[in-house]
């Protein structure tokens, strides 16, 4: 069992944003699949990318120690090649327009919008999130465990993760953090200009004794 400190972190940093979503129903204690979303075609480049990001990593400390200006310039490299593959990854497999959902975010789960009445609590999904702007397509098992009515009425399903791997957990804290960075840098240019806009996106803590999902 999850140490309780470790839920409540979790619960804690979350954020409303848009997303990329897609969710394909499972039966019972279903595994993930090993084609979900039907981009198979693309793991062996993904494995092979995912390896050489590994082994670069892994150097990096030690050519740091001979060299600091060359490791950094590694570094960097290797990170535009990593964006480079996220985005030809994306090019190949593209969202519809109505794949793209404002839902409530973290590691711990998701909240999303859906009129499908066989998504239910109870009900197993294997889902994969699309996270701007840098693309990262972390995948993971959820269960519903609740669902509500939003204030115009729309219905929220609340999930958890239950089957949730350490690089695509990552991914998701990356990605809160980033979001809640440029949610304050803004909050900052709004102190500072009178009159400015405010952003759409929310982070917040959630009311665990409402019906709302473990995220």
């Amino acid at each position: 069992m999850e140490p309780r400190g470790e839920q409540d972190r979790r619960q804690f940093y979350r954020i409303t944003d848009q997303v990329g979503l897609e969710l394909k129903k499972l039966t019972g204690d279903e595994t993930l699949p090993a084609d979900p979303f039907g981009d198979g075609h693309l793991s062996a480049l993904m494995d092979e990318l995912q390896r050489l990001d590994h082994d670069i990593r892994g150097n990096l400390a030690t050519l740091a120690e001979r060299d600091r200006l060359v490791a950094s310039l590694i570094k960097s490299l290797n990170s535009r090649v990593d964006a480079l593959a996220r985005i030809m990854t994306f090019e190949q497999n593209p969202l519809q327009p109505e794949q793209w959902a404002t839902v409530t975010l973290s590691e711990g789960g998701v909240a999303f919008p859906s009129e499908d009445s066989e998504l239910v609590p109870g009900r197993r999904v294997a889902m994969r999130l699309t996270l701007p702007p840098a693309l990262f397509r972390p995948s993971g098992i959820l269960d519903i465990v609740s669902e509500s009515r939003d204030a115009n009425g729309l219905r929220i399903l609340h999930g958890e993760f239950v089957s949730l791997d350490e690089g695509p957990r990552q991914q998701i804290a990356r990605h809160v953090m980033q979001w809640q960075i440029r949610r304050r840098q803004q909050q900052q240019s709004e102190q500072a200009i009178p009159g400015a806009g405010t952003e759409t996106g929310s982070a917040k803590r959630p009311d665990l004794n409402h019906n709302q999902a473990n995220q």
